[in-house]
């Protein structure tokens, strides 16, 4: 892999991520088996597509009942990892701030898991809806947590230096499906 400061490579194209979006439907369809009340919850952006099709593929490849679906809005880092809030920042839909979560099974969807914090504070938030069981799935685990958090759904585990930067490529927001490592430039 090309690790020259300012280089772009590709991680995973199209093909290779839907059929990593079949692995992670597979194992999130076993852990949600049996499971009456599933709400499958999106983190806004890329999270918010990703739940889409990983939802999709639960009905469609596993017959599971449609799940109901749902997105928050958590902002942290920039794209690029800038910090762009000491605290995360969590928004909840005003649509949403009246559904009762009690005794639900919430499967929680985000793109890349880095360092926690952004998953932590969107944990925190559903703990407090009282469900019966929180699961987490990823597209990509960069396995850098600082904070004792994991994804039980895992669809790529990347071991990144961490002056790289891991961006997904999720339709709408971008015009192709991918993965690719931006390895920023020196500073002068």
């Amino acid at each position: 892999m090309n690790a020259t400061p300012g280089s772009r490579s590709c991680l995973y194209d199209e093909a290779e991520l839907e059929a990593l979006l079949d692995a992670m439907a597979l194992q999130a369809a076993q852990l949600l088996q049996g499971r009456r009340r599933v709400a499958v919850i999106g983190i806004l952006r890329r999270g918010a597509p990703l739940a889409d099709r990983l939802s999709e593929r639960l009905v469609r490849l596993h017959g599971l009942a449609q799940p109901l679906r749902l997105d928050l809005k958590v902002k942290r880092y920039a794209d690029d990892l800038t910090l762009l809030h000491p605290e995360t920042s969590l928004i909840e839909p005003p649509q949403q701030a009246a559904l009762d979560l009690a005794g639900w099974t919430l499967l929680l969807v985000d793109d890349v898991l880095y360092t926690g914090h952004s998953l932590l504070r969107v944990l925190d938030y559903l703990v407090r809806q009282q469900p019966a069981e929180i699961r987490v799935a990823v597209l990509a685990d960069r396995c850098a947590a600082t904070l004792p958090i994991h994804a039980d759904v895992i669809g790529a585990r990347l071991q990144i230096a961490p002056a790289g930067i891991v961006e997904c490529h999720v339709p709408p927001y971008e015009p192709d499906f991918r993965i690719e490592l931006l390895q920023p430039q020196r500073a002068a």
